[in-house]
Parts: structure tokens; sequence; C-alpha cells
């Protein structure tokens, strides 16, 4: 039997994570997990990250599905088809934890110095493989932990693309890659317990999406770098701690 305090704390934390990711598109998973993790389990609280973030980023890529060139998307989503394969399996035989750390304290790192600077250096260099090879990372981060958005959101912004054109390549990278870690690993738990809790965050999912988009529209180029830098701090961080 789920207290009331529980369900409360579920919606609360699916709020706030659709809010980060209608906002900055993507850290919906270390923004809701960091609250779901104070009120239910592990297991379930990867069952709500992994379904709810399903749910929230098709809602997210339809309502911004006129900023997606699939020309630029391809190579991302073709890297990250072999990635997501790589990350599930290197789950299933290793420790992650030693790369999650190693990846927080990197994106700690640049995150803090993207806050710290007036603006990033530009990477011109590379074209469709360097992208693919993003991708190819972003999908493997997925498989591990979740994090399919962190390295292909950073590659957007080091390519210099207005927040437009990013979204329109990191917001449908992230979904792809949930999906195909969902049916990959397949392996989540799903009961009666975990169906209440999902319903229970849907209201919050709904209300964050739909607050996130609006202060979206709200943010110019430079207000919107600085929320993905500070983002992915946070990232960090949670990796870390």
């Amino acid at each position: 039997m789920l207290d009331l305090m529980t369900l409360v704390v579920v919606a609360f934390g699916a709020l706030v994570g659709a809010v980060a990711a209608g906002a900055a598109g993507f850290a919906f998973a270390v923004v809701a997990s960091a609250v779901w993790l104070h009120a239910v389990d592990p297991v379930r609280s990867a069952f709500l990250v992994v379904s709810l973030g399903t749910i929230l980023h098709a809602g997210l890529v339809w309502k911004l599905r006129r900023a997606i060139s699939w020309q630029r998307l391809a190579p991302f989503l073709a890297g990250g088809a072999v990635g997501v394969p790589i990350g599930v399996a290197l789950l299933t035989v290793t420790d992650p934890a030693p790369l999650r750390r190693a990846l927080g304290a990197l994106l700690l790192a640049f995150g803090l110095y993207a806050l710290a600077v007036r603006g990033l250096p530009r990477i011109a260099w590379g074209g469709r493989g360097a992208d693919a090879t993003i991708g190819l990372t972003g999908g493997m981060l997925g498989g591990v932990g979740g994090f399919a958005g962190v390295p292909t959101t950073i590659w957007t912004q080091l390519r210099g693309w207005p927040k437009e054109v990013a979204r329109g390549v990191f917001q449908p990278f992230i979904l792809a890659s949930h999906v195909a870690t969902l049916v990959l690993l397949g392996g989540l738990t799903l009961d009666a317990r975990a169906l209440v809790l999902a319903a229970a965050a849907l209201p919050g999912l709904a209300l964050g999406a739909w607050l996130g988009l609006r202060l979206y529209g709200r943010l110019d180029e430079a207000r919107f770098r600085r929320l993905l830098a500070a983002f992915v701090v946070l990232s960090g961080l949670s990796l870390l701690f």
C-alpha cells in the first residue's frame, strides 16, 4: 500500500524533472530521480525514468518537430544504434560505478567552464563522422546509465548551433535512446506498485512539460546556453554523489 506522501513526492519529482526537460531538452532523469530516490527504491525509480522519460520526450519531440532536420540528425542516430547495445552489454557485465564517477568529474568540469566563460569554442571539423561518434558515445552512456543526452547536448553547443537546431538534434536522440534501452533491457520492474507510481506522476509530468516549454520560449540564446551548462553541472554532481 502506497502512502500519500510517497505519491506526492513522485508527482513532484515528475513535475520538476519535466520542467527541466521542457526548458533545456534534457536532464529529466537527473532531476526527477534525485527526488524519487527519497521515496522509492532504485529499481522502481529506474522504471519511472525510462517509462515516463519516453512519454515526456515523445511529447516534446512532437511539439518541436518542425525544428528537426533528419539529415542533420541521421549520423547521431546511426552512432546511437551501435552505442546503445554496447552500453547495455557493459551494464550487464561490468560495474558501471567507476565510469559514472569519471563521467561525473568530466561533466562537472565542463559545466563549470561553460558557466565561467562568455562563449564556448567552436568546433567545425569532423563533419558527419564526428557527429556519428558523438552519437555512439551518447548511445553507450544511455545504455549504461540513461545519460544519452549529455554528450550530444554538449556537442551541439560546441558546434555553435542555435537553440532550435540543437534541440532538433538532442531531443529526438534522447527519445530514440530511451526506446532502444527499454527494448534491450526489458527487465524493469512492472507491477501494480510501479503502475500506481507512474499514474501518480502523469499530472506532474504534463504540467511540468507545459511550464518548461513556456520557459524555453522566453530564453534567448545566451540564457539557453547557460541553462544547459547548469544542468550539465547538475548531471556531473549526480554521477559523483
